[in-house]
C-alpha cells in the first residue's frame, strides 16, 4: 500500500513538473505553428 501511494505521488510530481517545464520551453501548438505568414488573433 505504501508503494502505491509513493507511485501516485511520483506520477503527480512528474505531471506537474513536465507541465511547468514544457509551458516555459515554448512547445505549445501556438508557438510551434506560428510563422511570419500566420496571423493569430489574441
Amino acid at each position: 500500500m505504501k508503494a502505491m501511494f509513493a507511485a501516485f505521488v511520483a506520477i503527480a510530481l512528474i505531471a506537474v513538473g513536465s507541465n511547468i517545464y514544457l509551458s516555459q520551453a515554448g512547445f505549445s501548438s501556438q508557438d510551434r505553428a506560428t510563422g511570419p505568414a500566420v496571423r493569430l488573433d489574441n
